[in-house]
């Protein structure tokens, strides 16, 4: 006995000592990551020495005696403190994330392989102009410089996963504009889904649900089309994240100086994306004796995406254009390698790729292309029932004469509003509304991208077409001239949040269907009751939580009087709340809560059983739609007698009371929107490491909804009784520029500027974006790391 106990104590000293090793060279090895902020480093790549500034909150002042070297010093700095951020996008896009994390991102890999990104990336990058391509390589020597001349340990997921990264390409900053032009760009998506629901509804039924939108005429109704996939696979689980359309997203106005305190115009914007950390912004300034670019930038890329460069700012919002479109290709009966095209068969265009997977085997796959673009149903989510057709994807961001990295080049060193249209020229995607102001007092917009024109539309382009005819086919794209845009106009401010764009009278096809105008019709209205904007009076309407959505929604709702059959005390409690709200959209308010909780419940009462498997693709995409069919009182959904129609209103309210209750208590006045409704800024690979996430990604309550301007879109989980709505996508940064002084403009990005999780500025600026802060970017800073040219 006391020999085994002696055992046990060596054992148990083992342990100690190695859990001592290992947080002894977690405590001094793993702090080498991060980056050197002060001192001296000598690198090859420049010219003259580059001097960067950090403030105390990490963020960096580049000072260079010419654009190249800034560039370089650029991309150092994006190295130092996103390098993991860079590493994992370009493998993304490449379809390369097996080689080092493995077989489960296999199926992510095939899927970017048959959509060839970054093919179309590399074969741009030939066409480059001399000056662009000189910015991206300066840029390509910085990171490089950063990666060769690591000595220190590498970021937590690197040392984790036992990885050294590549040496930076310049089509890896290529690359990041396709995924983004990606993410923006997802129309196809519903049409895919459109199609799928056409097997199962009748066309009323479908129209009632997915209408065609404005304009929809029979001629441009598709013929008979063959079988669409089968039902039971998920289109949201299927094509992931990355396919899946991103929300409606994004604010942008400017007001010009006739209606601003300080008589120049003031210009903002806050994009919204998904809420990851880091975010995708890294915010600079960099001065040159020439120049000075300040805003925020993209880890991956050496231009400024949203800022301002002392003569001009500008802004983005996705128009939500629909340049995306599906095409059915007939197979050659007699030869599956042949599909039929307006002359006759032609041979798909192939090639063969190999997907290295880290661990496992190699997996070569075979991808193929028509005349209309690469085949969408090879995707490994996707499999069509009849094998007699496939699916082509056609989208501006997949052509190879792409000149979006020229136009934002050309953005950055702009002198006025009229030279910055002209660079915008060669915005090609994705499409983007751009909202621009002057020093000389101009301000602008242009939706600003290539939307296709078709000879035919089908079903007013809310369905896949049949490419073997050529009727449908895409025969150019809009003049830059003929796209929607404004300079300078009558009433002194252009606001854009996605909504619709085209004035009345326009005569060019968009989209069919634009996204709901409440945050878009919210900042006209409340720039229309600010005579004098200021900065102040800007940041306001940022932080607005008014909901003209939930106004609504309620209006809808409680048009229908209790029954009170159905009636019991805690359903009683949530509509006195709800018949008292200020429709403010506040963390510490209990009516958003019962409002999301109840339409979830009204959503799947009303098209659970219907529509099947397609609901949860459907109620993610389309999540306002049972109130727009209850407020019709639609036969096909909530039938057109009244009563089963009220009956299911307030037997969900029942249910949502009851979910309600059971996790937050029976107080209905200590029920929270911030309880359910919070934001974790999770990070993609360290999120996966049991307990690490969880200690690492602490939620933070937040405001907003999917409507308000301060915008707190909800995740909402339709096979789930929890009313539980975690913050997933909102403003991924916000700026304000002030024309007057530009020195003076306002800033700040959700996260921190570091990606690296053991940095002081991986989270520091969190608390500060939730609570509408802002930062001003003037060279300001306590640290300076000189860069020194070296052999």
């Amino acid at each position: 006995m006391k020999r085994l106990r002696r055992i046990l104590y060596a054992l148990f000293g083992v342990v100690i000592l190695a859990a001592l090793i290992i947080a002894a060279w977690v405590g001094m090895w793993m702090p080498t990551s991060l980056p050197q902020t002060a001192g001296s480093i000598g690198v090859a790549g420049i010219r003259s020495p580059v001097e960067i500034v950090r403030d105390e909150d990490g963020i960096v002042t580049i000072r260079a005696q010419n654009d190249v070297d800034a560039a370089f010093a650029l991309g150092y700095v994006h190295a130092q403190d996103r390098l993991v951020q860079m590493e994992m996008m370009r493998r993304l896009v490449a379809g390369r994330l097996s080689e080092v994390l493995g077989s489960m991102t296999l199926s992510t890999d095939h899927n970017m392989r048959v959509l060839g990104l970054y093919r179309a990336a590399e074969q741009s990058e030939a066409a480059l102009p001399d000056d662009v391509r000189a910015r991206l390589e300066a840029y390509t020597a910085g990171v490089n410089a950063y990666i060769n001349g690591h000595t220190g340990s590498w970021p937590p997921e690197f040392a984790a996963l036992f990885h050294r990264p590549e040496p930076w390409r310049v089509a890896d900053s290529l690359a990041w504009g396709r995924i983004m032009a990606l993410r923006l760009s997802g129309n196809f998506w519903s049409e895919l889904l459109r199609y799928r629901l056409s097997q199962q509804l009748t066309p009323d039924e479908l129209e009632s649900l997915m209408p065609m939108g404005d304009g929809a005429q029979t001629a441009s109704l598709s013929p008979e089309l063959p079988p669409a996939a089968p039902s039971e696979d998920s289109l949201l689980a299927g094509l992931g994240s990355i396919l899946a359309p991103s929300p409606d997203a994004s604010n942008s106005f400017a007001v010009s100086g006739s209606r601003t305190g300080t008589g120049a115009p003031i210009l903002a914007n806050d994009p919204h994306l998904g809420l990851e950390s880091p975010i995708v912004w890294y915010l600079v300034r960099i001065e040159t004796p020439d120049s000075v670019l300040v805003g925020a930038t993209s880890p991956g890329g050496p231009f400024v995406i949203i800022g301002h460069n002392g003569h001009i700012a500008w802004t983005l919002t996705t128009t939500h254009g629909d340049t995306q479109d599906l095409f059915l290709e007939r197979l050659d009966p007699a030869d599956a390698t042949r599909y039929a095209t307006p002359d006759g068969t032609a041979a798909f265009e192939t090639r063969t790729e190999t997907i290295r997977v880290r661990g496992g085997a190699d997996e070569q796959i075979t991808i193929r292309s028509s005349r209309h673009g690469p085949i969408l149903s090879d995707l490994r989510c996707y499999q069509w029932v009849d094998k007699s057709y496939v699916l082509a994807l056609s989208w501006p961001g997949l052509l190879a004469d792409d000149r979006t990295a020229t136009a934002i080049y050309r953005l950055n060193g702009a002198k006025d509003l009229d030279s910055a249209f002209t660079a915008l020229r060669d915005f090609h995607t994705p499409q983007q509304n751009f909202v621009l102001a002057d020093t000389a007092g101009n301000i602008g917009f242009v939706a600003a991208g290539r939307v296709p024109i078709r000879k035919t539309l089908s079903a007013n382009s809310t369905m896949p077409a049949p490419g073997w005819g050529g009727e449908y086919d895409w025969r150019g794209f809009l003049p830059f001239e003929e796209l929607p845009q404004v300079k300078n106009p009558p009433q002194g401010y252009i606001a854009t949040a996605n909504g619709k764009i085209t004035p009345d009278g326009y005569r060019h096809f968009i989209t069919a269907i634009w996204p709901d105008s409440y945050r878009q019709d919210r900042i006209k209205e409340l720039l229309r009751g600010s005579w004098k904007t200021t900065l102040d009076n800007a940041a306001g309407i940022m932080r607005d939580t008014y909901s003209t959505a939930a106004r609504e929604q309620l209006a809808i709702l409680l048009h229908y009087p209790p029954m009170a059959s159905v009636f019991d005390i805690n359903r009683s409690a949530a509509s006195e709340v709800l018949q008292r709200w200020d429709f403010r959209v506040n963390r510490e308010n209990a009516a958003p809560l019962i409002l999301t909780t109840w339409l979830r419940e009204i959503s799947k009462s009303m098209f659970s059983a219907r529509l099947g498997d397609q609901f949860i693709d459907f109620a993610w995409a389309n999540p306002a739609t049972a109130l727009a069919i209850a407020k019709q009182q639609d036969a096909h959904w909530c039938r057109s007698d009244f009563e089963p129609c009220r009956k299911m209103l307030w037997v969900s309210l029942g249910v949502a009371a009851r979910q309600l209750t059971d996790r937050y208590g029976s107080d209905v006045g200590k029920w929270r929107w911030g309880d359910a409704h919070q934001a974790r800024f999770a990070n993609p690979l360290l999120d996966r490491v049991p307990l690490l996430g969880d200690w690492l990604f602490e939620p933070l309550e937040t405001d907003g909804d999917d409507y308000t301007l301060n915008r707190g879109t909800p995740s909402i989980d339709y096979e789930s009784d929890e009313p539980v709505f975690p913050h997933v996508h909102g403003a991924s940064m916000r700026a304000i520029f002030d024309l007057s002084n530009l020195d003076n403009s306002r800033f700040m990005i959700a996260g921190g500027q570091s990606g690296n999780p053991l940095s002081p500025h991986y989270r520091d600026l969190l608390v500060r974006w939730r609570d509408h802060q802002y930062v001003t970017m003037v060279g300001q800073g306590a640290e300076t790391l000189t860069l020194l040219p070296a052999p």
